[in-house]
């Protein structure tokens, strides 16, 4: 089947996609974007998380077909051309990127919340953050790239 979508901002076409074929494989493998991650392939870490219609999915269990006509953005499109968004930024100057494979998906739940919340308290952005592992860091210095964004 022939899947048409919007990927961040940009109309997309793939071919000969699959029924069974995740989203996130699409955006990987047939469309060239590799930010968000494939891992758990369960929907348990949020590695593969991405904006569906604005609203963040686990892509892994999002079937491409289900994104015909859709608008998807990766963590590839929060950034304007070469300038990061104020997330990915504060990721980087915290020191919240340790081998990068949690990364995407945490940046796109922090940037859901603080679209949400603009000054959301621990509690919520712990809320927030829970559905993505990472293995790397204790998790503070994530807490402080989302509270740097946040004041």
């Amino acid at each position: 089947m022939r899947v048409n979508v919007t990927v961040n901002g940009e109309r997309r076409e793939a071919d000969d996609v699959w029924e069974g074929e995740s989203l996130l494989y699409l955006l990987r493998e047939r469309l060239g974007l590799p930010g968000s991650k494939n891992a758990c392939e369960q929907g348990e870490c949020g590695s593969c998380t991405v904006y569906l219609d604005g609203t963040p999915v686990c892509s892994c269990l999002v079937a491409a077909g289900q994104a015909e006509g859709r608008e998807v953005v990766t963590v590839e499109g929060l950034a304007e051309g070469d300038r990061l968004d104020p997330v990915q930024q504060s990721f980087v100057d915290a020191g919240a990127v340790q081998c990068g494979f949690c990364t995407p998906g945490l940046v796109i739940a922090a940037h859901d919340l603080l679209a949400r919340v603009p000054r959301p308290g621990d509690e919520e952005i712990r809320e927030a953050l829970a559905g993505n592992l990472c293995r790397c860091t204790g998790y503070e210095k994530i807490l402080d790239a989302v509270r740097a964004v946040a004041r």
